[in-house]
């Protein structure tokens, strides 16, 4: 007997809070922390109503202290419960690195797998929404030097529910990147079910001969005008999305370029240390002989995160990523 799943059209934030929601129904350990997750419900509204649901000792505010949060989170962990930690904006989270770098990415190394950290880290990251200064960072590249922690980054409200439940489930510390660009923005059929999404899975979104573009996060929906654009001039696009930053899928990323022979690389951090550089590595260890025409990257620049009305020229635009492509096919 065939069985329908049911599923709601969801906007990507409504999707983080369905997972969330059904982590707390399935999972007595899992508790919410962070700066005004409870009564305020988020300043996104991610937690709204969870603390109504739920309780105070399930999700609860928390000091304006990221170190002190983080390392909250990581002895809640070591000691059984399964927290899911909200730093506000992704730009929030230095104070917090040394927690997170010293602490929460060795545990299971330093006590040779006697315990470790099954915390999840949530946070908005990105520009485009034109928000004050240091809210709109790009830093995923920090992390995803960091062996101990996954770095996950979806871009469809159906992979945010998936990766984040899967998450929830990660043994490790996972960094869980909301683009804030697309908390509304965004769309898309969510099952009503439990289900997930595997870390470390990128997913091919379109079929493509002549150029892969690789992207992930709040850059897809660029990435997928540009390719619609250079369809029109008959050059397919074979589209990428990596949705786990760290570690990375090696495979898809290989078999993608060794078809098309080109490629093109998009994100909204700098180009300087971005994470486009170590997909460049992987490129040139598997596939260098298969390339037709150099690599490009479409990046932001090597500048703070502009305010406001000149986030515009910061962040990669379809037309970029169209010339990029152009570029490639032309060589």
């Amino acid at each position: 007997m065939l069985t329908t799943v049911k599923s709601r059209q969801l906007t990507f934030i409504q999707a983080i809070t369905d997972g969330m929601r059904t982590m707390l129904k399935e999972r007595k350990e899992v508790v919410i922390l962070g700066e005004d997750v409870g009564k305020n419900g988020g300043v996104f509204r991610a937690t709204d109503g969870l603390q109504e649901e739920f309780g105070e000792k399930r999700v609860f505010d928390t000091p304006l202290s990221e170190a002190g949060l983080m390392g909250a989170s990581i002895g809640m962990a070591l000691n059984g419960l399964l927290p899911i930690a909200e730093i506000q904006f992704l730009g929030f989270i230095y104070p917090a690195y040394e927690q997170i770098m010293t602490h929460a990415t060795r545990m299971r190394y330093r006590s040779k797998g006697v315990f470790t950290v099954p915390l999840v880290i949530r946070a908005p990251y990105g520009a485009g929404v034109r928000a004050p200064e240091i809210h709109s960072d790009s830093a995923e590249a920090l992390f995803t030097h960091m062996p101990g922690i996954k770095v996950v980054c979806p871009s469809t409200p159906y992979d945010a529910k998936g990766l984040l439940i899967a998450a929830v489930e990660d043994p490790d510390p996972v960094l869980f990147l909301e683009p804030l660009h697309s908390y509304r923005s965004i769309r898309g059929d969510v099952p009503e079910e439990k289900y997930t999404v595997e870390i470390g899975k990128g997913q091919r979104v379109q079929e493509g001969e002549d150029v892969t573009l690789i992207a992930w996060g709040a850059m897809m929906p660029v990435v997928m005008k540009a390719a619609a654009e250079a369809a029109k001039a008959g050059i397919t696009c074979d589209v990428i999305d990596l949705r786990t930053l760290y570690p990375l899928d090696k495979d898809i990323i290989a078999e993608s370029v060794q078809k098309t022979g080109r490629c093109v690389i998009v994100h909204e951090a700098h180009a300087t240390g971005g994470l486009s550089n170590d997909i460049l590595s992987i490129i040139n260890d598997t596939s260098f002989l298969y390339m037709r025409a150099p690599i490009e990257r479409v990046t932001g620049a090597d500048v703070h995160v502009p305010f406001w009305a000149l986030e515009e020229h910061y962040l990669p635009t379809p037309s970029r990523v169209k010339a990029a492509i152009r570029k490639v096919v032309h060589f």
